[in-house]
């Protein structure tokens, strides 16, 4: 059932009088506190397994949680879509603390947040939904798979590789070496995260990550000390630190922040996409969504939290649990700031493969086989393949980059290649052929014009249809050009056309695409009197 519609204090009718400010706040918290819960029972341990696969302090995942939610649910521009750190940056946060340490990658996370205010300010918020979603879908499978590379080997007990590649060599020597009760505690989480879609609809209103993680850290008490724990100094105060400036290496930290900029934007905005299908209230301010969540990675990295990104789980838990304003978002941020306050020692409770397996079904969850599926039929399938393979084995920015380059090519070369071949009619001695070209076509199609045209007889009957919707100059001389030849040899040539584009008007002028035939006559006309 679609979620009933937003009624965001934004949305009110414009009046004489201004609600009150009480009326304004109760408003909708009938369906938002109870949403908040479900949403913040989601969020934590979501927050606390994409922070450990990060590599960054344990901690910086409540506090990414708790501010995405207060201030990125506060500023943004998708009512009822809930941010936070997601699974799609882990890879992108874990080589920034690898290659500068914590403090530097807060910074950069600051400076990205900046780029994306900056972004919205430009108001370029609907040009970033121009990246081509098979590169977006390609992307994120990447990091599912690198995820599941990873955290396979710490749920085995053993130490996770750098990259994928290392994690896809040292797998049998991390069999080799299991740990028995890890391995269980992994299994088990999967096991419930699995099964839990098919437990009874009152059994499901409990978040299933929730019940896995409590679960698997309930069984893990007996083995003491023999499972490895999540660890962390102090509690949430003690974890708020001031990010630093990077010393040196200034290209690949301005690459970081870009990377960072881009990635969390477009997330963010596919994922406010996606949360805009599901309702039928207020639709997204891309450019308020994007100064909301600059916003959020400035506070964000200020106070030494991951990231931030619009999370589309959270946003859909969010929706089916009857959220109606972007008040339970808010709260929800309250409540982890709440948890990880008081209740923080809990944490230290949590078995690290407890949170794998979570990690593991999370990145699974990421490779989408309707998206495979839809590449294939589509004919993208080659940008697909080619991003994935260069986000899981190179790095994710050359993966994107890569993607885009390929799909943008491949829009270029079906748009200006035209489809041309030659076939014979049969009459008298087969000298009777046909000359078909269909499509777009310009100085790119010449190589395979010039080879069909070279193709019919001498002397023969040759009708051409020309059915295009783009034709340029060089297309015009070399059609001229054979034509005048043919004839020369006694053959003879009839042009048919049918398309938006003439012969006549590649000499009239530049070329354009798709004219009516007033537009059409009235340039020639303008161009004959001008001749």
């Amino acid at each position: 059932m679609p979620a009933p519609a937003a009624t965001d204090p934004d949305t009110l009718p414009t009046t004489n009088s201004r609600p009150p400010l009480l009326t304004l706040l109760k408003s909708g918290l009938r369906w938002d506190l109870p949403a908040s819960l479900v949403v913040f029972l989601v969020a934590v341990p979501l927050s606390l397994g994409i922070a450990a696969a990060s590599g960054a302090p344990v901690m910086a995942g409540l506090i990414a949680a708790a501010v995405g939610g207060i201030v990125a649910g506060s500023l943004g521009g998708s009512p009822l879509q809930v941010s936070g750190p997601a699974a799609g940056l882990t890879v992108i946060v874990a080589g920034l603390i690898e290659q500068f340490g914590w403090p530097a990658t807060c910074a950069i996370t600051v400076a990205a947040g900046v780029l994306q205010a900056l972004l919205g300010l430009a108001r370029v918020g609907r040009v970033a939904l121009a990246i081509a979603p098979v590169v977006v879908h390609a992307m994120l499978a990447g990091i599912g798979i690198i995820i599941v590379l990873q955290q396979l080997h710490v749920i085995l007990g053993a130490e996770a590789g750098e990259a994928a590649w290392q994690n896809v060599t040292s797998l049998p020597a991390s069999v080799a070496v299991l740990d028995p009760q890890a391995a269980f505690l992994g299994a088990v989480v999967i096991a419930l995260l699995l099964a839990w879609k098919h437990m009874p609809a009152p059994v499901r209103r409990v978040p299933g990550p929730l019940v896995a993680v409590i679960a698997g850290t309930a069984l893990s008490l007996p083995f003491n000390s023999d499972v490895d724990r999540i660890t962390f100094d102090g509690s949430l105060l003690d974890a708020l630190s001031i990010p630093h400036v990077p010393q040196g290496e200034w290209g690949a930290v301005v690459v970081g922040v870009i990377t960072i900029a881009l990635v969390a934007s477009v997330e963010s905005l596919l994922s406010a996409v996606a949360v805009d299908r599901m309702h039928h209230g207020k639709r997204t301010d891309f450019n308020r969504e994007l100064l909301g969540q600059g916003a959020a990675n400035v506070t964000s990295g200020m106070l030494g939290g991951l990231p931030i990104t619009g999370v589309i789980v959270r946003s859909a838990t969010n929706l089916e649990a009857g959220a109606r304003t972007r008040k339970s978002a808010v709260l929800h941020g309250i409540w982890v700031l709440v948890f990880s306050l008081l209740l923080a020692g809990l944490i230290q409770l949590i078995p690290q493969a407890v949170l794998a397996g979570l990690l593991i079904i999370i990145g699974a969850r990421l490779v989408k086989v309707a998206d495979f599926q839809t590449a294939r039929l589509t004919g993208d399938m080659t940008v697909y393949a080619l991003t994935l393979f260069t986000v899981v084995f190179v790095n994710l920015l050359a993966g994107v980059l890569t993607g885009l380059g390929l799909a943008m090519f491949l829009v270029l070369w079906r748009v200006v290649r035209a489809r041309i071949h030659a076939e014979p009619l049969g009459g008298p001695d087969g000298q009777r052929w046909r000359v078909v070209i269909d499509g777009s076509c310009s100085f790119l199609s010449l190589p395979r014009l010039s080879k069909v045209l070279g193709s019919v007889p001498p002397a023969s009957q040759v009708t051409v249809e020309l059915d295009v919707d783009f034709l340029d100059h060089p297309v015009h001389d070399t059609l001229d050009a054979w034509r005048l030849r043919h004839v020369g040899n006694g053959g003879s040539v009839e042009i048919a056309e049918s398309g938006t584009a003439r012969l006549h008007d590649a000499q009239a002028g530049p070329p354009v695409r798709g004219h009516s035939s007033a537009e059409r006559d009235g340039r020639v006309r303008s161009a004959e009197r001008s001749g």
